[in-house]
């Protein structure tokens, strides 16, 4: 297997993953899930802006990651720097484990104190998206400014890119190589809602029961996909850095 492919592949997967996140398709569901005809031009203009807020934060990461590692490099190989991040791996590891129950009974539990939460504050933050998302309403301003809203926040939270961009700033690639890599991985993010919308558009509103069940998926799974992701960050920080001590292998 080529060098090129080795990359390609993990950033795929990375990517699809991060197809399935709250800005990337459970909002574009929601706008989806408007009733009577579906307004192609707001779910584009919504996934445009995801894609090209995501693509221009990726080419400042890695430019800014590749400046560091310049001049910082040796000081990263350094036993303190690898002990630092044999901490940081453990954590993510024991945060996989416990941030959802692993059990139906536990997470039957949690999703109960959740919704007794929600029912003690009124409707949260992502309710007032999901009416603003459903009801149609707005300008393009509007739809923007909740794309931006939404991705930001969730920007910090997003480990799939961020171990993206890791890759990336790991590989010889140049920025110019690295920006059209991430070019394909923010169209990748946004291809299933905009299979979604090709359906939508097609089915009209013979797909609503479908999608319904893929926002019910999104809203029962996000936290458990978060999990997975940070496990397997956490168990790829650990095992790098107890194979870079001498500790392993």
């Amino acid at each position: 297997m080529s060098p090129g492919t080795l990359l390609l592949l993990p950033l795929l997967v990375l990517a699809l993953v991060d197809s399935t996140s709250f800005g990337t398709l459970l909002i574009p569901v929601w706008l989806l899930l408007t009733p009577g005809r579906v307004r192609a031009d707001r779910v584009l203009l919504f996934l445009g802006t995801v894609a090209a807020f995501y693509l221009a934060l990726g080419i400042a990461l890695v430019a800014g990651a590749t400046t560091f590692l310049d001049r910082f490099g040796e000081v990263l190989s350094s036993t303190p720097a690898l002990l630092v991040q044999l901490s940081v791996g453990v954590v993510l590891l024991v945060l996989g484990l416990t941030v959802e129950p692993l059990t139906k009974a536990g997470k039957a539990r949690r999703a109960a104190k959740r919704a007794a939460r929600a029912a003690e504050r009124g409707p949260g933050r992502v309710q007032r998206w999901r009416d603003r998302a459903t009801s149609g309403e707005g300008g393009a301003g509007s739809l923007v400014a909740l794309a931006l809203t939404a991705t930001t926040i969730e920007a910090a939270s997003m480990l799939p890119y961020l171990a993206a961009i890791g890759l990336l700033t790991a590989s010889s690639l140049t920025l110019a190589q690295s920006s059209l890599v991430l070019v394909g991985y923010c169209l990748v993010m946004v291809l299933p809602a905009l299979l979604l919308l090709v359906a939508r558009v097609a089915l009209h509103e013979r797909l609503t029961p479908l999608l319904s069940r893929v926002e019910a998926w999104l809203s029962r799974n996000s936290r458990e996909a978060i999990a997975w992701v940070l496990f397997i960050l956490g168990l790829y920080l650990t095992a790098n850095a107890l194979t870079d001590l001498g500790w392993l292998g």
